[in-house]
């Protein structure tokens, strides 16, 4: 009886948990956008136009806040959209480009901004990230395999002190793709995989339950 009390337990854990971690962590991230970016620029706000406003009730200063909260968070995501659609524009591009080089150039500064944006580019569904294939290959054992990405080739000094055709695999854990392993395998013990880097994320993020569709290649 309490073995099986436990495994519902334990069931409704796994069910229930996701859900939670998930809604923690959007939570956190409001609560901190609130907190670094909307409540600030709200407060410079209304201190600013407050002597130009008729006197309003505290009530309604409330409401005010929320909706000046709401007017500011509409038009950071505009300028987000903004930007996006400036970067496919050449001049523009070219500016953005310029500053990221300037970036890049800046010791410690260039590694972490570099880091972040492939890292990002990978886990946004972004083909130009760090991860450039999906592949199988047999890990942790023989007979065991596990969904890699591709980061590179093997060069330099490595290269030259291992078996040839060396590959750069990064293996990502469950449900946090943002850990894992790094290993160099030999390029004939990978099987190249078809589907797309943001499909591979999401499977190894759902733990194989959102398999991508596949028709066989004739």
């Amino acid at each position: 009886m309490f073995r099986r009390l436990r495994n519902y337990f334990i069931t409704g854990l796994v069910v229930i948990l996701p859900a939670i971690l998930t809604f923690v962590i959007l939570w956190y991230i409001i609560i901190k956008t609130n907190e670094w970016i909307l409540a600030p620029i709200t407060d410079a706000l209304i201190q600013a136009t407050k002597p130009f406003l008729p006197d309003i009730p505290k009530v309604s200063f409330a409401y005010l806040d929320y909706i000046i909260k709401f007017l500011v968070l509409i038009l950071i995501l505009t300028f987000v959209i903004i930007v996006g659609l400036a970067t496919r524009l050449f001049i523009i591009r070219k500016s953005f480009e310029g500053i990221e080089n300037l970036l890049l150039k800046v010791p410690m500064v260039g590694k972490i901004y570099l880091s972040i944006k492939q890292l990002s580019g990978a886990f946004l569904g972004q083909q130009k990230g760090i991860f450039e294939k999906v592949a199988l290959l047999e890990y942790p054992r023989r007979g065991v395999y596990s969904i890699g990405f591709v980061t590179s080739r093997v060069r330099e000094e490595i290269q030259l002190k291992t078996k040839p055709n060396m590959i750069n695999v990064f293996v990502p854990t469950t449900p946090n793709p943002t850990s894992g392993v790094f290993l160099l395998v030999p390029e004939d013990e990978l099987t190249y995989l078809d589907m797309t880097i943001e499909e591979g994320l999401r499977l190894v993020v759902s733990g194989g339950k959102v398999t991508p569709d596949y028709k066989k290649q004739q």
